[in-house]
């Protein structure tokens, strides 16, 4: 199972993401914010909004808040100017981590992503160093208790999706991005509750950290990262088995 799917099981079991609720509001809020100021603020004309507007929903972002970053974004309302930044880098074991975020002050969030990666064992990597080794695809995550995994198959196939893969709590569905909406729609109209949907970076090749040590380095790397505000996504090629994962203390 892939890192992305492998790193939503362990934040279920760490009880993390309830804890961290109000870091992902100021996130949400911030790409809610910046996708109105590029595309404008109809969601039926900017996929890049009404992508962040359905995050917000299923994080159940109040509607207000929503209004309001949307608002901030087309400039009825004033609010600070945030700028896209990317990093890559590397964690212990050879991962490879890809860094975005929203910043009001490159300088400042470069430093703190360089300090994180180096604090960790980790090291930061030049531009297009690390991004080769992924693809962009659509990423849903629904809970095994809530499907059933040969309908899931079925609604998966009818909706053109790429694969279907499963771990101990969580069935993953990829899709091409062009195809997200409609796998959504699909999901929607049959009734399957979506733990997550977004547009990801999903790795071509997978590094298989079995040391129990550099797991929980690599695992620190990634969380200290998502605990910046200006960090939005964290992307890892990492694979820790079950056994190793085990061993952790999480």
């Amino acid at each position: 199972m892939s890192g992305h799917s492998k790193w939503a099981s362990i934040k279920h079991k760490k009880g993390a993401l309830d804890a961290r609720r109000g870091k992902l509001f100021t996130k949400l809020i911030r790409e809610i914010t910046v996708a109105a100021r590029e595309g404008g603020g109809n969601p039926d004309a900017n996929a890049r909004l009404r992508l962040a507007i359905q995050k917000a929903r299923d994080a159940n972002m109040p509607a207000d808040n929503i209004n309001r970053g949307i608002k901030k974004g087309t400039g009825e309302l004033e609010g600070v100017s945030y700028e896209p930044v990317s990093f890559e880098g590397y964690a212990p074991g050879g991962v490879a981590v890809i860094v975005e975020g929203l910043t009001d002050n490159k300088n400042r969030t470069t430093s703190e992503v360089r300090s994180v990666f180096s604090k960790r064992g980790g090291n930061m990597a030049g531009a297009g160093s690390v991004a080769f080794q992924f693809e962009r695809k659509g990423v849903f995550m629904v809970r095994k208790e809530d499907a059933d995994e040969e309908e899931l198959l079925e609604i998966a196939l009818d909706a053109v999706a790429e694969d279907l893969t499963v771990d101990e709590l969580f069935f993953q569905i990829t899709c091409a991005p062009h195809d997200f909406d409609r796998v959504r729609s699909c999901l929607a109209g049959k009734n399957v509750p979506i733990e997550s949907g977004e547009l990801s970076m999903v790795p071509k090749n997978e590094v298989k950290v079995e040391d129990p040590e550099t797991a929980k380095k690599v695992l620190a790397l990634v969380e200290d990262l998502e605990d910046n505000d200006d960090v939005q996504n964290v992307y890892s090629n990492f694979d820790i088995p079950d056994e190793v994962l085990k061993q952790i203390e999480l």
